[in-house]
């Protein structure tokens, strides 16, 4: 194992039944990232999350942490803590001793815990609140609570599962920054489980991109949004125009009975492909002054932006544009080739 591999996930399969939930997974993750695992409902993350927790365990493949495997090591041997969606604080005890259980546990003196937990509530901005009762708190500050509770014990690694889920979306963004921010002073890796594509998007180093089991990609955000693997990730992340096309030569692709500049390579001659652009990067104008031009079905406001659905010989096109304009009108596109991405042919 690399010397900055802090967890090796080695062909994981995870089967209930006749159900496969993970297939051949395999995965690194690296000391002091935040590594996002993304994707619907019932395709595997969370599952993948109890493996690396203990509180799942594999029909085949090995979970090696520090260069040990730890297959068979019980989740409290681990040096990894969770956080849940629920964030499941013990109600008959006030914001300093739910803080102090796990250390209280290890049986560190009185003065250690103290200053470990006083310490923790100050960098969740919760030094103050030792004395109220958990009930009394927003869901932010439950949920920081529960944040300072798992980290006092200084895991190497931490593991969330969806725990910004019940969070209103304005606390949610500004938690998925209080999150990112601790995550960097600590230094700790974290392993973040969503569906939430802009959350996945905004907080992580890498993210994992999972679909029936199987990972389909794994890279930057940047990566993942802007050159996606296959059609199900390019779908996944955001919108996206996905139109047939034949890769004509290098850095030429031809879609829409056009030929058009583009930055990919590597493909076969004549080999058919699809085409995919982001409808943000679409630029428009006149219709005689456009590459491609159509006539607009549908205008949508959607607060920053107006979503328009175009209609250019028999694809429709969704673009999004500051201005507005008017439904039935003609106009024109324009797409630059960095803004064209060129994925083979495959099944999701």
């Amino acid at each position: 194992m690399e010397k900055d591999i802090l967890i090796e996930l080695n062909n994981i399969t995870k089967k209930y039944d006749d159900n496969t939930v993970l297939e051949s997974l395999n995965l690194q993750v690296r000391r002091n990232e935040f590594i996002t695992l993304l994707g619907p409902s019932g395709c595997g993350k969370t599952t993948t999350l109890n493996i690396i927790a203990g509180f799942e365990t594999v029909d085949t493949g090995s979970i090696i942490f520090e260069d040990k495997v730890i297959n068979e090591v019980p989740p409290y041997k681990r040096q990894i803590n969770t956080v849940f969606q629920k964030y499941a604080l013990f109600a008959h005890m006030n914001i300093y001793e739910n803080v102090a259980f796990g250390l209280r546990i290890k049986k560190l003196p009185e003065k250690e815990i103290k200053k470990k937990v006083q310490g923790m509530l100050k960098m969740v901005e919760l030094d103050g609140f030792e004395k109220r009762s958990t009930d009394s708190l927003s869901g932010g500050q439950q949920q920081r609570v529960a944040i300072a509770r798992a980290l006092v014990n200084e895991p190497k690694l931490l593991l969330l599962d969806e725990p910004l889920g019940a969070l209103d979306s304005k606390l949610r963004k500004e938690m998925q920054i209080e999150l990112k921010n601790i995550q960097k002073q600590l230094g700790i890796t974290f392993v973040f489980v969503t569906h939430d594509q802009e959350e996945a998007l905004t907080m992580s180093d890498t993210i994992v991109v999972m679909n029936k089991g199987k990972i389909q990609q794994i890279g930057t955000p940047e990566d993942i949004y802007n050159e996606p693997k296959n059609r199900f990730v390019a779908n996944f992340i955001g919108e996206s125009n996905i139109i047939d096309g034949v890769m004509e030569e290098d850095f030429k692709v031809h879609f829409q009975e056009k030929a058009f500049e583009c930055l990919d390579k590597g493909f076969n001659k004549d080999e058919k492909v699809e085409v995919v652009i982001r409808p943000e990067d679409i630029k428009i104008t006149e219709s005689n002054h456009g590459m491609l031009s159509g006539k607009i079905t549908s205008v949508v406001f959607r607060g920053v932006h107006y979503e328009m659905k175009v209609q250019i010989a028999n694809t429709e096109w969704v673009i999004h544009n500051t201005l507005h304009a008017q439904v039935g009108e003609n106009i024109g596109i324009n797409i630059f080739p960095n803004d064209i991405h060129i994925m083979r042919k495959a099944s999701e």
